[in-house]
């Protein structure tokens, strides 16, 4: 029997009502903040990724799904968005717009990864990306949005860590100060993190492996060693955030799994035990628009998992609004009445009433049962009877009320019952 792909899942009806919870608190915050959506393919030459995330990150190295088209092109199925973003923005000539430009998306990711609860190997990703801008006031907007939406969507008990890596400037003084550390201790690194030290040092920092993390816990902090214009930016940036009473904690630790961040990075982590360690993240990435091919605009992003976050909903319990159903059931009784039904049913949902209607040959008793399971306010009822008299019979589901209807007043009647 078929199943879906090992790392992807169905989101079944059930489920629906978590997905459109989540993209309602997209549109009401992005529209707050005045991010405007973009979409971007799901695929984009391989090359843009290759160059953007790092040769020697586990993205590229482990994780991208890759294929040649019938053409000989490399392709990449997008395992994250703001390469793409970005590729739009030299593309369409949007460092000509007013800056910074603004954008959000929601999107397919696609990454080959040991798959577990909130992580599959497809998953969808809501991201804002803000370009043409280096003020931190404009790093602090985009922590506050993502703070705001997870509180729009109730949830609590979160934690953001903050961090500054540097710039091009500052940045080889500090890797240079982490690789010395590292060299010190060469007989407690995994193999992956003895390649790191020689190709990437910044992703020792990264490192998930157990034996790993004290050295890495007592590494160096990157802010200690940052510039005068990054650390400026850094202390205003915490200033901001102060101002904003966002709680935060320093993460000297913390780099993200990307080699195109500068400056800031951020995560969201959840204080509740079980959760997943991050369900958001972000940071600037002031020099990838120009790597890319483009002007020089810095920049600054923030993305999160969909299915994480639901998973965390379900850990706070929080209580989600079911989605719209039909109010009305049609049952009838023959084939003269399913003749009549079905007109009735264009009449109701022409007026706006959502409505359902019965279908095969069962029973009286049969189709009411179905109405409750649908769990609407009123059934209709037609029959020999009612069609002879062009007439309903009307029932109130919520007890055992029942009243006779011309068929010809019964949106205007139901219309009123429902208000």
């Amino acid at each position: 029997m078929y199943q879906a792909a090992r790392g992807t899942t169905d989101i079944l009806p059930a489920e629906q009502p978590y997905w459109r919870y989540v993209e309602k608190a997209i549109a009401e915050v992005t529209g707050l903040y005045g991010y405007q959506r973009i979409d971007t393919p799901v695929f984009e030459d391989t090359s843009l990724f290759r160059r953007s995330a790092g040769e020697y990150t586990d993205i590229v190295q482990k994780e991208m799904y890759t294929f040649d088209d019938r053409g000989g092109n490399s392709l990449t199925l997008k395992p994250e968005g703001t390469p793409a973003v970005c590729r739009a923005f030299i593309q369409h000539g949007m460092q000509n717009l007013p800056q910074p430009v603004k954008l959000h998306y929601v999107s397919p990711i696609f990454r080959y990864d040991r798959p577990q609860a909130g992580r599959y190997r497809q998953h969808y990703q809501f991201g804002v990306e803000a370009i043409g801008e280096a003020d931190p006031a404009l790093d602090a907007e985009v922590i506050d949005l993502a703070w705001r939406f997870y509180r729009t969507l109730g949830l609590t008990r979160l934690a953001l860590q903050l961090n500054s890596i540097g710039c091009k400037k500052c940045r080889p003084g500090y890797l240079a100060v982490l690789k010395d550390y590292y060299a010190r201790q060469p007989g407690t690194l995994c193999d992956d993190c003895k390649i790191r030290l020689e190709k990437n040092p910044l992703r020792l920092l990264d490192c998930k492996q157990a034996t790993c993390q004290p050295v890495a816990d007592a590494t160096p902090e990157s802010f200690k060693y940052l510039c005068p214009e990054c650390a400026e930016h850094f202390q205003k940036l915490q200033k901001y955030l102060g101002r904003l009473e966002i709680p935060f904690k320093l993460n000297h630790r913390l780099v993200r799994g990307l080699d195109y961040y500068t400056r800031t990075v951020f995560e969201v982590q959840p204080e509740l035990e079980g959760g997943q360690s991050t369900i958001g993240g972000g940071g600037r990435y002031d020099d990838l628009i120009e790597e890319l091919g483009g002007k020089p605009a810095p920049a600054i992003g923030f993305a999160t998992g969909i299915e994480r976050i639901i998973l965390n909903i379900k850990e706070q319990n929080i209580s989600i609004p079911a989605l719209p159903g039909p109010q009305v059931l049609i049952a009838c009784l023959g084939e003269e009445a399913r003749e009549t039904a079905i007109n009735l049913a264009a009449q109701l949902r022409k007026a706006g009433i959502g409505t359902a209607m019965t279908t095969g040959d069962r029973s009286l008793k049969a189709q009411l049962r179905q109405a409750n399971s649908l769990g609407v306010r009123y059934t209709v009822i037609i029959g020999g009877d009612e069609v002879k008299t062009a007439t309903v019979t009307l029932k109130d589901m919520s007890g055992a009320r029942q009243e006779t209807v011309s068929a010809a007043d019964l949106a205007g009647r139901l219309n009123r019952l429902l208000k």
